[in-house]
């Protein structure tokens, strides 16, 4: 009997079963048919994976403490750490957030912390638009390429992509990390531009233009998940 919390979740898409641990918990996606009386024993036969998974994401959140959604409280910003001063304002239809300094003033019409990650929210996504526009633009020049569009999501499971018509996508949450994490993951896919999958190929172009993409990688797959408000 397995002591490791879960939840299950059916997919349609799922061809096999398969566990993911992320700073929501341990989810279990099972295909659509997949028996239910299977799930304990394939939890219980990953549970040591599942509990080192666990322990190495609470010794990374001692490195990079999670952001604290109150006044007085910190985000992380590019490797910098910002102090939050909120104002509540009850009528308040839209928040408002503004930056001065290392202080990020944050007025919203509700009390509670949803309000304010939802403000918080929409004010990184606005400044991802910024930081990476500057980057990408800088990027494709060095490398004598185009890029057609940039979008910036909320994805799940991606930092970034890169479309086959040169369509760029890129995850806010990339703003909790220090910037030369950022850098890398620009470079990463303006090399997609020119490589489309990750063959032999594709990471020797990486290397060429960023030569500690290792370091920048094992970073992102420690401290990855914590990368969020």
């Amino acid at each position: 009997m397995t002591s490791v919390p879960y939840r299950i979740r059916r997919s349609e898409r799922a061809r096999h079963a398969r566990i993911d641990v992320s700073a929501d918990g341990v989810e279990v996606v099972v295909p659509s048919r997949f028996p239910m009386r299977k799930v304990e024993p394939f939890v219980e036969e990953k549970r040591r994976w599942i509990e080192r998974t666990l322990r190495r994401m609470q010794e990374s959140e001692l490195e990079h403490p999670p952001a604290r959604m109150e006044n007085g409280g910190e985000v992380p910003y590019l490797g910098e750490r910002l102090e939050l001063a909120v104002r509540l304002e009850p009528g308040r239809v839209r928040s408002h957030v503004a930056r001065r300094g290392q202080l990020l003033h944050v007025a919203v019409g509700d009390a509670g912390e949803d309000a304010i990650r939802d403000a918080l929210e929409r004010w990184y996504r606005r400044r991802a638009r910024q930081e990476i526009a500057v980057r990408l633009d800088a990027t494709v020049a060095r490398a004598g390429l185009r890029y057609t569009r940039l979008q910036i999501r909320a994805q799940r499971t991606r930092w970034a992509s890169c479309s086959s018509s040169g369509a760029m996508s890129f995850n806010w949450r990339l703003l909790l990390a220090p910037p030369e994490i950022l850098d890398y993951v620009v470079e990463h896919e303006v090399a997609h531009l020119e490589v489309a999958d990750h063959s032999p190929r594709f990471w020797r172009l990486l290397a060429s233009r960023s030569p500690d993409y290792r370091e920048r990688e094992r970073w992102l797959r420690r401290h990855g998940h914590a990368l969020r408000l």
